[in-house]
C-alpha cells in the first residue's frame, strides 16, 4: 500500500473535503483528487461516495470506513515511531554498550561514565570488562558498540584508533634488595621472578615485548589474573612486574612498593586504543560518549 496516497486519503477524510485537504498538505486540489482515485484503483475498491447530497461533506463507503480505521492506527504507530526516534536523537532514551580492558575500566573510564549517565539519565548504559582479547571478540561479534583497551587486536574488521598514552613502571617490593636501587640492569632483572597477566591481556603483551626487546630472561614466570592482584603480590615480595603507573600509585604512596628504572632506557609508554567495527555508523549515544572521552564535548552542552 502506498502510504503517500493513504496520507492524501486521510487528509480528505479528516478535513472533510478535497480543497481543505489540499490546503493542509500544501498541494493542489487536482493532485489530491488524483491520489484518492489512484488509491482506489490500486485497492480495487471504492472508498468515497460520489454524487452525494451537497453539504454532507465527505461520505465514506463501507470499504472507506474500514480503511480509515486502519489508516488511523498506521499513522498513530508512525507518530509513536517518530517520537521514539526523536527521543533517541536527543539522547532522552536509547542504550549504549561499552567494553573496556580491566585497567581502563578501573582507572580511566569511571569519570567519563559518571558524566555520561548523569547527563543522559534516559540512556541505558552497560560496561563490559575483560582482557583485551575478550573485548576484541565482543566488538567483532557486535555485542558492544565501542571499546577502550590496551594491547593489540588483530582483526581486519575492527578499527583501532589511538586514544591516550599510559606510562608503565617496573615495580618491586619496598623491602626488596632491588628496590634500594634507582635503576636495574638486565642481569639483575633476569635473576628475578616476574609476575605476568594471563594470555590475551594487553598488559602481558607489552611486558613480554619489553622483556624480549631488552634481553631480560626471567628466572621464573608466574601468571596472575589481574593487575591489582599482581601489584599486591609484588608488595608481598612475590616478584617483579611491569604494571601501569596508575595501578601502582597508591601502593607506592603507602611505601609498600618501589619503582625502579631500566638502565639506559627512557620511561615506558603504551598506547590505549578505541575499538569500533569498521564501516559501522555511530548512533547519537555513542557519538556523545566518544566525544566526552576524547574531551571534544562539553558535558553540559
Amino acid at each position: 500500500m502506498n502510504l503517500h496516497l493513504l496520507r492524501m486519503f486521510m487528509a480528505v477524510v479528516e478535513h472533510q473535503g478535497f480543497s481543505r485537504a489540499a490546503e493542509a498538505l500544501h498541494v493542489t486540489q487536482p493532485a489530491v483528487s488524483k491520489a484518492v482515485r489512484e488509491l482506489e484503483y490500486q485497492l480495487g475498491l471504492p472508498l468515497l461516495e460520489r454524487g452525494g447530497v451537497r453539504g454532507r461533506g465527505v461520505v465514506l463507503t463501507d470499504h472507506g470506513q474500514s480503511l480509515h480505521q486502519h489508516a488511523r492506527a498506521i499513522f498513530a504507530l508512525e507518530r509513536t515511531a517518530m517520537d521514539d526516534i526523536r527521543e533517541r536523537v536527543e539522547l532522552r532514551r536509547g542504550a549504549l554498550r561499552v567494553g573496556a580492558s580491566t585497567t581502563v575500566a578501573g582507572y580511566w573510564l569511571p569519570p567519563h561514565v559518571a558524566t555520561f549517565v548523569q547527563r543522559f539519565p534516559g540512556v541505558g548504559f552497560e560496561l563490559q570488562v575483560g582482557n583485551t582479547a575478550g573485548i576484541g571478540h565482543a566488538i567483532a561479534e557486535g555485542r558492544i558498540d565501542v571499546a577502550f583497551v590496551e594491547g593489540v587486536v588483530d582483526d581486519p574488521g575492527i578499527v583501532a584508533t589511538p586514544w591516550r598514552d599510559e606510562p608503565l613502571q617496573v615495580a618491586v617490593a619496598a623491602d626488596a634488595k632491588l628496590g634500594a636501587r634507582r635503576r636495574a640492569s638486565v642481569a639483575e632483572l633476569s635473576r628475578q621472578t616476574w609476575l605476568l597477566r594471563e594470555a590475551g591481556s594487553g598488559t602481558r603483551q607489552v611486558a613480554q615485548r619489553m622483556l624480549r626487546r631488552r634481553g631480560i630472561r626471567p628466572a621464573r614466570l608466574i601468571e596472575l589474573g589481574s593487575n591489582e592482584a599482581i601489584a599486591h603480590a609484588v608488595a608481598a615480595g612475590a616478584g617483579v612486574a611491569l604494571l601501569p603507573a596508575v595501578v601502582l600509585q597508591d601502593l607506592v604512596a603507602m611505601g609498600r612498593v618501589r619503582v625502579v628504572g631500566l638502565t639506559g632506557d627512557p620511561d615506558i609508554l603504551r598506547p590505549l586504543c578505541r575499538l569500533e567495527l569498521a564501516n559501522r555508523p555511530r548512533g547519537p549515544a555513542l557519538q556523545a560518549f566518544v566525544e566526552m572521552v576524547e574531551g571534544k564535548r562539553d558535558p553540559l552542552s
